[in-house]
């Protein structure tokens, strides 16, 4: 199954040119009649292992999926039959549609109907789809369509004619040889996670020789060495693929038990490494913090992925490797980013360098902005660019940008920082490049939580020469009301359940300014954000602020 070595792909203009050549090369090979001949083989008659999805379906979208509505990136599609290509579809909801996650809605819902409707769902993809795709395909989305067709077997077998059953594992079969020939050729990163993952199900699943699973898991094995940090941290250092890394290990550790495998030790400590990393990220509310494309996540899922990870380590105050520090004092919490992007985060990097998140007793107080799911461009844009984030920029500019083929712009080449403790309270002072290269201009963060939670102080430092003016902004959860204090100074913050903050600044203007939260998938909440703005001030500005709990 597995035919491909597995290499480390360049970047930059050297990956540009070989991702050209290869999408040339695969145009002019897989879409050919006589490669679609080479992955034919013996059909199987039955499948060895049915295994099942261990993720939670929702029935309502299951009944949704039934009526012939499909949601998928911002985007809703009404139709009787299933619209495999709509006119305009963005390639997330291309992905999402042709990835067949959503079965497990269906599944939810239950009922004869249902049965009828994903057979004839599955069996027209089979007859509409069922040739080489760039996209449909692709070694990722094919992984995940094999690992929801093979999870929700007795679904689309259960009760279906020998002429459509025969056709499902036909195409099973096929579309498993091919993820066999191209799994390490697909995008970089989680996505060859996902395309591994369906590389073991298949193994596991279809009849054949048990070299394909040894295969399969020396691919897995490589990957996790190249993805999951030492602290437990995934490489994109974004709060949401490190769970979606850590649900597909989760669900690969269940499928290889499940079929009486052993477990191999590198998955069970990948495992126990990541998730710490998936508490460290939460919220008190249980959702993900809004670093590097992420949303904060269904808080009920998230809580049966770490139930089925079964993996108890506490949240670490610390992750160096990725690049991040979280901040504890009785029930607040500041989790702040203090890293430089590598090559694999470039799909999902900010330009959040320094920015920090803040929740007090189980409601968020300071954020970023969150990403955007759908297909606009301008939005994903703007949901990474500096001034959607809680943190300074210099003339309104981006620490981190990305060119047109997705690579490093420029970016923070070195992000150094250091923690102190003593005696409950906790001292962060991290700095970034970011704007050197543009600008000379060089930014400094230093943070203070008191050790009774009730004071979080700050201090933001610009030094050099090559720009005249600095903002400072912090964004506001929409659940937060903010107002001006009489002479201007600072703010006063309201929490939901009434709970008074009040900021106040030194060193620069503090107005409060509108600002929109994506925090939500699909949703764009209005809110709000204090700003602070000023002239450097020669080769050193200094700006001063405190956030302090009311009464505290």
């Amino acid at each position: 199954m597995v035919d491909e070595p597995t290499i480390d792909r360049p970047t930059g203009t050297g990956r540009r040119t070989l991702d050209r050549a290869r999408e040339a090369i695969e145009s002019a090979v897989y879409g050919t009649a006589l490669y679609r001949v080479s992955l034919r083989g013996k059909r199987p008659e039955a499948l060895t292992f049915g295994p099942t999805d261990p993720w939670p379906g929702d029935a309502n979208q299951g009944q949704t999926l039934n009526d012939g509505c499909y949601a998928f990136a911002g985007r809703t599609v009404t139709a009787g039959p299933a619209p495999w290509n709509p006119e305009g579809a963005s390639a997330a909801w291309l992905e999402a549609m042709h990835g067949f996650q959503w079965l497990r809605h269906m599944a939810a819902a239950g009922g004869a109907e249902t049965r009828d409707r994903v057979h004839g769902l599955v069996t027209d993809w089979i007859t509409a789809q069922g040739e080489w795709d760039p996209l449909t395909w692709r070694a990722d989305v094919l992984g995940r369509r094999l690992v929801a067709w093979l999870s929700h077997s007795t679904l689309l077998l259960g009760g279906a004619g020998r002429q459509s059953a025969e056709a499902i594992l036909t195409s099973l079969a096929e579309q498993a040889r091919h993820l066999g020939r191209v799994a390490t050729a697909g995008p970089d990163g989680a996505p060859r996670i996902a395309a591994i993952k369906g590389l073991v199900f298949a193994a596991l699943c279809l009849p054949g020789d048990d070299r394909r699973l040894v295969q399969a898991l020396l691919l897995l094995d490589h990957e996790i060495g190249r993805q999951i940090h030492a602290d437990g941290g995934h490489a994109s250092r974004s709060p949401a693929v490190q769970l979606s890394v850590f649900r597909d290990l989760v669900e690969l550790r269940s499928v290889v038990m499940a079929a009486h495998q052993p477990v191999p030790t590198m998955l069970q400590t990948a495992i126990d490494r990541m998730a710490p990393v998936v508490r460290f990220f939460r919220h008190g509310d249980g959702g993900l913090a809004l670093f590097n494309d992420s949303t904060e996540g269904d808080p009920a899922l998230i809580d049966v992925a770490l139930a089925l990870g079964d993996a108890p380590g506490q949240p670490p105050l610390s992750a160096p490797h990725s690049g991040f520090e979280r901040m504890v004092a009785r029930c607040t919490l500041v989790i702040t980013d203090v890293g430089a992007p590598g090559p694999l985060a470039a799909p999902h990097a900010h330009g959040g360098t320094l920015s920090f998140e803040m929740s007090v007793d189980g409601h968020r107080l300071v954020v970023n902005c969150g990403a955007h799911g759908g297909s606009d461009s301008d939005w994903r844009q703007a949901q990474r660019a500096t001034a959607a984030h809680s943190t300074a920029a210099v003339e309104d500019a981006d620490s981190l940008a990305l060119d047109q083929d997705g690579n490093f712009d420029h970016c923070p080449g070195q992000v150094d920082a250091t923690r102190q403790e003593d005696e409950g309270a906790t001292w962060i002072d991290a700095s970034h490049d970011g704007f050197v290269a543009d600008y000379g201009i060089s930014h400094r963060r230093r943070l203070y939580l008191a050790a009774d939670g009730d004071s979080l102080r700050g201090e933001d430092t610009l030094s050099g020469h090559g720009a005249r003016r600095f903002t400072i902004r912090f964004h506001l959860h929409p659940t937060v009301k903010a107002s001006l204090v009489a002479d201007g100074t600072g703010a006063l913050l309201r929490l939901p359940g009434g709970e008074g903050w009040r900021m106040r600044s030194s060193g620069a203007m503090l107005v409060i300014a509108d600002s929109i939260y994506l925090g939500h998938a699909g949703a764009h909440s209005r809110s709000e954000q204090i700003v602070l703005s000023g002239p450097l001030q020669g080769g050193v500005t200094t700006v001063k602020w405190a956030l302090s709990r009311i009464g505290g």
